[in-house]
């Protein structure tokens, strides 16, 4: 079983909070020096600088999506929504996809052929190139052994018989994998443009091509200020309201809620301590995110005292009964957070049957609701088997400027919480740099550690992944063989059978809140002011979040 596929998704956690406030707009209406009609511009607000635009160098695609277009588009609801594919067959075994593209145009002029598919996932996949995102072809035929180095990236599952054809063969069936191909990594790139412009393709908006929308102007690598405009060579312009999207750099909340009150932004991100006082205005809008914080211990400490409670599972028990998640969501972070039911998020993925959340299926009692009694009965169970009567453990957080403000407030409840609940147990908390702290955690070098995840698409396996034993994301060394064999049985045997694969994954996250491998806190939910003159947005919970194609100013 090979364990390092599936996981760099946690890249879309670390970055959530400079992603998510990518979204933020402003939508002013600009007189047209050409025919004198107001222009629709929307503005939005950045939380950080971008590194790239070189969909194999990303380390996230929160914006992008609207400047580049894989085979589909991510719609509303997490669902596929027409790309450049104008049509898919299937084969009847699930592991041969072929495209038939559409008349379809680079921003340049260039026809966008299958060969241009055919040159970006091979550039993806190339060991050299260093794609933070490479685990996302697991399944297609040898995409693992070229990102290990063992084999020629041309040996990809992925040909172009003609300019319009994309055959991809896959090692076994992906259940998601049309949802996949919604992705910006999937989509294609220019070759020509890729040679042309070299070691500067993707450092500057000049030196790229697009085929999304929007293309980009303005943005030289390091400024605080771009656009996207209107693509006009894109296959469906003709759908697409908007003429401008202006970004700008704002890292403080109070700055992004002063320029909108100022009618400078239509879209502004607010802080857990600005939400109280708007959340009754007509302009306060949630949109969700399949973030999710949890505690992530660590297994293998080196430390033999440490490692007997950290591995006891009525220790792990105990410290997630004593947390009061309703308390913790309402109260302490009061932003409009949920509560999880388990390590999935919720509005995720639905069941094939049922049409139930994911989240309801994998409910399970007594191992997150908040019982003090059953807490202090389990800590009392896990010192008898351990014979440790005091502890001091620390928990481990990022926690800079950078970072979801709501750090700081989370770690102090923690401490407060736990050391209340559970006699004998001491909490020193440790909050350094977001990259320290990543560091830190990959090298093992914590006890407990304030870690999230968010999904990269819309299945639950994109969190049931992580807890596997030895996969690059599980920083705790968690290993539990019967969990990794119902992981593994879904993402194989049952893979092309919706309903075993469904349950599978529901008794597997089951067993991991049973064991409490990890213990889930609390699912983000982000709070904006919006223009009611902003239409048109689409949203979801995981992929690329932000769709702008239909958006407009009213």
């Amino acid at each position: 079983m090979k364990k390092q596929r599936i996981l760099t998704a946690a890249l879309g956690l670390v970055t959530i909070f400079g992603i998510m406030a990518v979204l933020s707009g402003c939508g002013t209406q600009k007189s047209s020096e050409k025919t004198g009609d107001a222009k629709q511009v929307l503005k939005l607000p950045t939380a950080s600088q971008l590194n790239t635009i070189d969909i194999s160098a990303s380390s996230g695609y929160g914006q992008t999506g609207n400047i580049f277009e894989s085979f589909y588009r991510l719609g509303k609801n997490g669902k596929v929504a027409p790309g450049l594919a104008k049509s898919l067959k299937t084969s009847a075994d699930g592991k041969t996809y072929t495209f038939t593209l559409r008349d379809a145009k680079w921003s340049n002029g260039d026809k966008i052929t299958a060969q241009d598919f055919v040159y970006s996932w091979q550039r993806t996949i190339t060991p050299a190139t260093k794609s933070e995102y490479a685990y996302l072809f697991d399944g297609v035929k040898n995409a693992n052994e070229i990102n290990a180095g063992k084999m020629d990236p041309k040996t990809l599952g992925i040909s172009a018989p003609d300019s319009k054809t994309v055959v991809i063969t896959l090692e076994k069936p992906i259940p998601y994998f049309k949802v996949l191909m919604a992705y910006p990594l999937f989509g294609p790139q220019s070759e020509k443009v890729v040679n042309k412009y070299g070691k500067k393709y993707g450092t500057s908006s000049q030196y790229m091509v697009y085929s999304g929308p929007f293309k980009m102007t303005g943005w030289k690598g390091t400024n605080n200020s771009w656009q996207y405009v209107k693509n006009n060579q894109y296959w469906d312009a003709k759908v697409v309201k908007l003429d401008e999207i202006d970004y700008t750099v704002v890292s403080d909340a109070q700055t992004s809620l002063d320029l909108y009150q100022n009618n400078q932004l239509d879209l502004s991100q607010l802080s857990q301590t600005q939400v109280p006082n708007y959340e009754n205005d007509k302009e306060y809008i949630q949109y969700p995110y399949s973030y999710v914080s949890y505690l992530n211990y660590n297994f293998a400490s080196t430390n033999a005292d440490k490692k007997k409670i950290l591995s006891n599972q009525n220790a792990r028990l105990a410290i997630s009964l004593s947390l009061n998640r309703q308390q913790l969501t309402k109260k302490v972070l009061g932003n409009g957070s949920l509560v999880p039911t388990g390590f999935v998020s919720t509005d995720l993925a639905k069941n094939p049957s049922t049409n139930a959340d994911f989240s309801k299926d994998q409910k399970t009692t007594d191992t997150m609701d908040y019982d003090t009694k059953l807490a202090k009965s389990k800590w009392a169970a896990a010192k008898k088997e351990t014979g440790i009567d005091k502890i001091t453990l620390t928990l481990l957080a990022g926690n800079d400027n950078g970072d979801d403000p709501s750090t700081s407030i989370v770690i102090q409840y923690l401490k407060g919480q736990l050391e209340k609940v559970l006699p004998g147990l001491t909490i020193k908390i440790r909050a350094v740099p977001t990259q320290v702290a990543s560091s830190e955690r990959r090298a093992g070098n914590f006890d407990i550690a304030l870690a999230g995840w968010g999904a990269d698409f819309n299945d639950p396996i994109s969190f049931l992944q992580i807890p596997e034993t030895g996969t690059a994301y599980n920083y705790g060394k968690y290993s539990n063989a019967a969990y990794d064999k119902l992981i593994e049985k879904a993402s194989n045997e049952d893979a092309a059978d919706p309903d075993k694969r469904w349950q599978g994954m529901v008794t597997a996250s089951q067993m991991l809140s049973k064991d409490q491998g990890i213990t889930p806190l609390y699912q983000s939910v982000y709070s904006y002011m919006q223009k009611s003159s902003v239409k048109g947005i689409i949203h979801n919970t995981a992929g690329t979040q932000w769709n702008y194609k239909y958006a407009y100013m009213k």
